[in-house]
């Protein structure tokens, strides 16, 4: 299993930035997907997931994530997407898109992407 981070960057307080994870080596669509990020200094901690029941998918978001941040996938591209919108500088992080797993804890997936840097200035 192979995930690809990419997307991330510098960006001022306030902008958006979209991360893509392409996926390979799994059946992508019986997947749930997730984003994880890591500060300095600090764990990795649940940013949002979709997740599959049965032919619906949902999808859950951190505290911190709800409103400004959207997670997407792209089953026939196995691809999926977190769009963050109003970005803080406290979202400066290590990003990660993670499968092979559920839930919310980063001790609950296998297959972990390489991670993209996201910096946010104030």
């Amino acid at each position: 299993v192979q995930l690809q981070a990419s997307g991330g960057g510098l960006v001022q307080a306030g902008g958006s930035l979209r991360l893509s994870c392409a996926a390979s080596g799994l059946t992508f669509s019986n997947n749930d997907m997730a984003w994880f990020r890591q500060a300095p200094g600090k764990g990795r901690e649940f940013v949002a997931s979709i997740t599959r029941n049965y032919n619906t998918y949902y999808t859950y978001y951190a505290d911190s994530a709800k409103g400004r941040f959207t997670i997407s996938r792209d089953n026939i591209e196995n691809t999926v997407y977190l769009q963050m919108n109003s970005l803080k500088p406290e979202d400066t992080a290590v990003y990660y898109c993670a499968a092979g797993g559920t839930g919310h804890s980063p001790h609950l997936y296998n297959y972990w992407g390489q991670g993209t840097q996201v910096t946010v200035s104030s």
